[in-house]
């Protein structure tokens, strides 16, 4: 039996989990998309995070290399399975009185795409293999997408009828809750990966821990409509600010940037918070900002911050404003500005706005550290680094690979605490 502490971040996007061991370390981490039911997604990104807790015994037992291939199969089978439940639904929908006029030729079309679906998905998993994304509806609605446009017709079974059935389809897919996802799959994942019975026994061992939860903390933009007592609820400031303190001890300033706010927090040397400014009256400056600008131009978020690296000449841009962000975007490429300039000015844009933050709550100290998920966006990492220097002179900007998941691991430190 081992007794773990759970804190859940719920941000506006993406929900996070981090599980934490007797001795405060992580063993474990979880981030599945937000849903509007905020209960199946608080069980889904604590399962995942189980799921990853026992490849982290394993993985105790023979090492990382034996268990990155085990891992891969896993997340194979794991799609696999949601693809199955995705077939069911749309068919389904498809047999039902909305479609009864053609029932029976929708139904076969949705099966091709199914069973072409299934077949990219080894391409998908395999070693080395690029995703857009790692959360199914993103990875699944892109494949979908592309396949339904190739077998759509103008007339009779139409792409827009294939897109809403599988939209309806999707939404009842994430409603089910999934329990025990590691005994569901990993047997699957064990028949596929070249391990010796020394991985076998390690996956055994692992399967058979009981995880045993002492204490769950929430927080997050959605934090109020978690499933938890109230006294189980902290803010998502402090939670950021200890995760981030945490993570580098030498913290004092803090700036999280997430998908429906901005925070920028001041920190002592216990990782108290004793000041703090936060965004969340308008979207500019967040990361829906940026998810409405890939929108308008047909990319995936993690695109962006790429593409801006490639500028030459960046594009001074005079709004961030979320209403409008689609109008400037098309008057400026009209002109026959490039769309890497142009991105490279919104991301500086959207920097200055942080940096206002960050003024009013007490200036850039060093050390600074920077989490959330627009801190793996390098174009935003590179403006706030020239931005700093620029007002404040040398600091020492933190950042790491896991900073999304810092508002989590603040809430299962102070899960800790309260156990």
């Amino acid at each position: 039996m081992i007794d773990v502490f759970i804190g859940i971040d719920l941000g506006s996007t993406t929900t996070k989990a981090v599980v934490l061991d007797g001795d405060g370390q992580v063993i474990g981490r979880g981030i599945t998309n937000s849903r509007s039911n905020y209960d199946v997604a608080a069980h889904m990104v604590r399962e995942e995070a189980f799921v990853r807790t026992r490849f982290t015994l394993v993985e105790r037992e023979t090492g990382a290399a034996a268990v990155e291939e085990l891992e891969r199969n896993f997340k194979l089978h794991q799609y696999l399975d949601q693809l199955d439940l995705l077939g069911e639904a749309m068919s389904m929908i498809a047999g039902g009185p909305k479609h009864a006029a053609h029932a029976g030729e929708l139904k076969a079309r949705l099966a091709a795409i199914g069973n072409e679906m299934a077949a990219r998905a080894r391409q998908h998993f395999a070693r080395g293999a690029s995703r857009r994304s790692d959360f199914f509806r993103d990875l699944a609605a892109a494949d979908f997408m592309q396949l339904a446009e190739a077998i759509a017709e103008p007339k009779g079974i139409t792409f827009d009828v294939l897109c809403s059935v599988f939209d309806a389809a999707i939404l009842s897919v994430e409603a089910l809750p999934v329990d025990n996802a590691f005994e569901r799959h990993v047997d699957a994942a064990l028949d596929e990966t070249s391990g010796d019975a020394r991985l076998r026994a390690a996956v055994e061992s692992a399967r058979s821990v009981e995880l045993r939860t002492r204490s769950t903390v929430g927080t997050g933009y959605g934090r109020q409509r978690l499933p938890f007592p109230k006294e189980q609820i902290r803010s998502e400031i402090l939670c950021h600010g200890l995760g981030a303190h945490a993570m580098f001890p030498a913290t004092r300033t803090v700036l999280d940037i997430g998908g429906q706010d901005t925070k920028a927090i001041q920190l002592d040397a216990e990782g108290l918070v004793t000041s703090f400014q936060m965004n969340d009256r308008c979207a500019a400056g967040c990361g829906r900002y940026l998810g409405y600008i890939a929108d308008e131009m047909n990319l995936a978020v993690h695109e962006l911050g790429p593409l801006a690296q490639r500028s030459r000449q960046r594009v001074k841009i005079n709004s961030t404003c979320t209403v409008f962000a689609g109008a400037e975007l098309r008057e400026r490429l009209s002109l026959g500005q490039k769309r890497e300039d142009i991105v490279a000015g919104l991301h500086r844009a959207i920097v200055i706005r942080a940096m206002s933050l960050l003024a009013r709550s007490g200036g850039v100290s060093d050390q600074f550290t920077f989490t959330g998920g627009v801190a793996r966006n390098p174009a935003a990492v590179s403006a706030i680094e020239e931005l700093v220097r620029e007002n404040y002179g040398q600091r020492t900007l933190n950042i790491s690979s896991d900073s999304i998941y810092t508002g989590a691991l603040g809430a299962a430190l102070f899960a800790r605490r309260a156990a």
